[in-house]
């Protein structure tokens, strides 16, 4: 696969698509920079080897073109953090965007505007794509987060770069990451799945029972295997019509000799509330008008062994409603647990949002080994699809 390291930018314009979609304030400020310093590296490489960058992104979900998701309000916000006075065009395509292109110096970099003023980005538009390609020499496809969208941008531009296009680091590292997990990694490997909805794990669990040794299933999705085993759950979340499915994911992973862990004991409330009336019960024996919120003791005692003994680890999905402090201590510890296999020398995967949102507000960001900056092209990757962003790179 080519990536940044198989080109030298000197004296090239790097036309880069980047994630930039961030959360801003009433006041238009960034909450969170996290992706465009994700991008950072890959922008300074090109403006090392003398070359210039043209900034491609969205933001948010505009219906045509309005002020407020105007990318013109990250501009001092990524200026602040390349340490570079970054230029901006009030248009993406045409001869404003054009002339502003053909205006850039060498180590000069330039944002253009939301690519999503214009419907033709979504939709894939091939003339769209082609006016996109006019104002950079080399394509370089840096956002993970859009990967699995066969947008103009992400997908269709590639195709005017037939030999001149790559990853840039931070989608080569993304790639790197899953592949780890998915073919590479050492052995055992452990998959963690959690969050509510076994419905929306599905894919994921079929596809990853090859590749894993162990799976452990948390959070809500844990009451529709231990209600199809016969489990009383009281008020806890559970897919009725799911609980066939889940026996035959028990007997798929038996098949594989793939160990499946489920709790075994829960913190169940009276209330869907961080005041409820809480106790420890065995996870079979939640009684009636209870509900499950989080892995009791004894669960966690189980899987910090479990993630003890794995050298590769994928963790999608808490294992309690990690947002209400009381029922956040499950999550927590798996955290601690991880942090301390990383430590030993384990591979870890963070990815999917809330796992990426439980780990950045437990602190365990730089103490695992990578955290996914993209939730939905993570969670295809792991289902096995093969990103329309990536492929096109690699074609």
């Amino acid at each position: 696969m080519k990536t940044l390291n198989d080109f030298n930018f000197k004296d090239k314009k790097a036309l880069i698509r980047v994630d930039f979609n961030v959360p801003l304030d009433e006041n238009f400020n960034v909450t969170d920079a996290t992706r465009i310093v994700s991008a950072k590296p890959t922008i300074i490489k090109v403006l090392e080897d003398g070359g210039s960058c043209i900034l491609m992104s969205h933001l948010g979900r505009p219906k045509g073109v309005q002020a407020e998701f105007s990318l013109n309000h990250i501009v001092p916000k990524v200026s602040d953090i390349l340490g570079v006075e970054v230029k901006f065009v009030s248009e993406c395509v045409g001869e404003k965007a054009e002339a502003a292109a053909a205006s850039l110096q060498p180590g000069e970099v330039l944002i253009l505007e939301n690519l999503r003023f214009h419907s033709e980005e979504t939709a894939g538009d091939k003339a769209f794509a082609e006016q996109l390609a006019k104002l950079g020499d080399i394509y370089v496809n840096d956002a993970f987060g859009t990967a699995h969208r066969a947008h103009a941008s992400t997908t269709i531009v590639a195709e005017f770069f037939p030999d001149q296009k790559c990853f840039g680091s931070l989608l080569a590292q993304e790639i790197e990451s899953i592949d780890k997990v998915m073919k590479t990694g050492e052995k055992p490997v452990l998959a963690i799945l959690g969050g509510a909805k076994v419905s929306s794990k599905i894919t994921i669990i079929e596809n990853i029972l090859d590749k894993v040794d162990h799976l452990i299933i948390g959070g809500g999705m844990a009451f529709t295997f231990i209600k199809a085993q016969g489990g009383k759950i009281g008020n806890s979340i559970c897919e009725d019509d799911k609980m066939e499915l889940a026996l035959d994911i028990l007997k798929q992973a038996k098949e594989k000799n793939v160990q499946v862990h489920i709790p075994v004991d829960t913190i169940a409330a009276d209330a869907f509330s961080n005041d409820a009336n809480t106790q420890e019960v065995d996870i079979d024996k939640i009684p009636d008008g209870w509900e499950g919120v989080d892995a009791g003791p004894e669960s966690r005692k189980q899987f910090h062994d479990v993630v003890m003994q794995c050298k590769t680890i994928l963790w999608n999905g808490p294992l309690g409603v990690f947002e209400m402090e009381s029922f956040a201590q499950g999550t927590i510890e798996l955290g601690n647990s991880i942090a301390e296999a990383t430590k030993n020398g384990a591979f870890s995967l963070v990815g999917g949002g809330d796992s990426v949102a439980a780990v950045k507000q437990f602190g365990f960001e730089d103490k695992v080994s990578y955290v996914s900056t993209g939730g939905g092209a993570m969670l295809e990757s792991l289902e096995g699809i093969v990103l329309p962003g990536i492929a096109a790179i690699l074609e």
